[in-house]
């Protein structure tokens, strides 16, 4: 799997922040060890500069795989935990596509475009 961009919006993005990113990506990546290729797009930044109160922080993944783009966003009062939640939500969808491919294949049905 290929980190396409890694943006950060309203802040800078720091190596203490890849590296976290990097690190929790891992269990997507093993995931999507046999589907080439499959790309991933991050995005990490502040909602607003103002804000006193409530979700601050947003995280944003979307990774594109054959036959399907799966796509996740988060919000939280923290910056990892935000990271921490869209990787959940991504791994969450990434499990029921695969379940759906394997119930096709299990089913006989006609197989996927290539």
């Amino acid at each position: 799997m290929r980190i396409i961009s890694f943006l950060g919006s309203n802040m800078e993005i720091t190596d203490a922040i890849r590296s976290f990113v990097e690190e929790k990506v891992q269990v997507l990546e093993k995931m999507t060890g046999n589907w080439e290729p499959a790309e991933l797009r991050i995005e990490v930044g502040k909602t607003t500069n103002h804000h006193a109160k409530g979700p601050y922080f947003k995280a944003e993944m979307q990774l594109s795989i054959p036959g399907e783009v799966l796509r996740a966003v988060e919000e939280a009062e923290d910056l990892y935990e935000s990271i921490d939640k869209v990787r959940d939500s991504l791994r969450r969808q990434l499990k029921e596509y695969q379940e759906r491919q394997q119930d096709r294949s299990q089913r006989g049905g006609r197989p996927d475009k290539e």
